[in-house]
């Protein structure tokens, strides 16, 4: 007969099972939910109910912790309960959760094209390579990890391309209940990431005297064999935005700004979303494509045209 297992003691059997074949960043993702959340609530018992999870999504929404949080911790729960179920360790039976009703705030943070021209303007006159990226993501669409990562070999400046593959991270590595951080340089989490994105005119005047004269393996972001991370960037990008004046707006408005670019130059959405790196063209669709007053307009006029 199978014995019973607690909580805790599957989830270390589980880790040892998935280390084996998911990425490290990956993996250190679903070990800081485990302690931050999951472990702290059920480490102790050998049964998880329906009406104990719902419990304890009313607990973590109190908390202030958002939906989106949530669903990524169950998630995890539901792949820890059954690897145990597999091996009759524990009961597992799908939960089906509720969420309280709110409303999906559409906006996105987006730099008015005013704003766009002078951040740009600003960097072609006062260039500095922690600049040119900056200008590299308003007209890549980069995420900061990738341009983070980004060292020269990746641009090809004779067929006018940047390649991305990738992305440089921050990851917290839990070992014998200690804590402590590593700077991590992977290939980005989705194949739909690793991409080729072509050059702007102005960006390739721009890049084109530098690759003459650089170290390939250098990275762009500071010409120098070690990297700048994501944290230090933001700080950088943050203090450059204050100086020249722009409403503050998150470093991923840059990429923002880039696909809400396209959109309004009537890009067709696929090309926009392979250019974004998504996994699917819904995620644009939905993050950015919301047909303005004047468009739904159009479309009523067509529609009682077509009738008479």
């Amino acid at each position: 007969m199978t014995t019973k297992k607690t909580f805790a003691q599957i989830v270390e059997l589980w880790k040892k099972d998935k280390q084996l074949y998911v990425k490290k960043s990956s993996f250190s993702a679903y070990v800081l939910l485990l302690e931050n959340h999951l472990l702290p609530k059920f480490a102790e018992v050998s049964s998880i109910e329906e009406e104990e999870v719902q419990q304890f999504v009313f607990q973590k929404l109190e908390q202030g912790l958002s939906q989106k949080s949530i669903k990524d911790v169950l998630i995890v729960l539901k792949m820890v309960m059954k690897f145990g179920a597999k091996y009759k360790w524990i009961q597992y039976t799908p939960f089906d959760i509720q969420y309280p009703t709110v409303r999906e705030n559409q906006s996105i943070e987006v730099l008015t094209r005013t704003h766009q021209k002078k951040v740009m303007n600003y960097i072609q006159e006062h260039f500095t390579f922690r600049n040119l990226g900056v200008y590299i993501c308003l007209c890549s669409g980069m995420r900061i990890g990738e341009i983070c990562a980004l060292t020269w070999e990746d641009i090809d400046t004779d067929n006018g391309i940047i390649n991305i593959r990738k992305t440089i991270q921050r990851i917290y590595i839990i070992e014998d209940g200690k804590r402590r951080t590593e700077l991590l340089l992977d290939t980005p989490k989705t194949k739909n990431s690793i991409r080729e994105v072509p050059m702007s005119r102005d960006l390739l005047r721009m890049l084109k005297p530098f690759k003459k004269i650089v170290n390939p393996l250098f990275f762009v972001l500071t010409n120098d064999a070690k990297p700048t991370e994501p944290r230090t960037y933001r700080s950088y990008y943050k203090n450059l935005m204050k100086q020249l004046e722009i409403p503050e707006i998150k470093f991923h408005g840059l990429r923002h700004s880039f696909a809400t670019r396209c959109i309004e130059s009537k890009c067709d959405y696929k090309t926009v979303s392979v250019l974004l790196g998504h996994s699917n063209i819904s995620t644009t669709l939905n993050l950015y494509v919301h047909p303005n007053l004047e468009q739904k307009k159009k479309a009523i006029d067509q529609m009682f045209k077509a009738l008479k």
